[in-house]
């Protein structure tokens, strides 16, 4: 599938951030000004937060005001959940989800 290269973009990014840290699952988001973010799974004695839901918190706590698209890269049968991203993006943010390779396996909208 061939996606828009801002949304490729997302997908390098996500798959850059999980390859760095050896996780199951990588993300990236951009905001409504086109400022990227990305992230990687956290897991930590006392802290566990996805992927995605990182991505979006950088995004939060960088003063954006929504989203436009997400990228997830991901791997095996680990859960896939766009909370976060419907809760700060709402309604028709666009979510890549791709293995590691960067083959894309869905593309959904909120």
């Amino acid at each position: 599938m061939e996606l828009p290269p801002e949304d490729a973009k997302l997908v390098t990014l996500a798959r850059a951030s999980r390859a760095r840290l050896q996780v199951a699952q990588g993300a990236a988001v951009r905001d409504l000004d086109g400022r990227t973010y990305a992230a990687a799974t956290v897991r930590l004695g006392s802290l566990s937060i996805p992927a995605l839901d990182l991505a979006v918190a950088m995004a939060v706590s960088s003063g954006a005001k929504g989203l436009e698209a997400a990228a997830l890269v991901t791997e095996g049968d680990v859960p896939v959940t766009l909370d976060a991203v419907v809760e700060f993006g709402g309604r028709g943010v666009t979510v890549v989800v791709a293995d590691p390779a960067g083959v894309v396996d869905s593309v959904l909208t909120t």
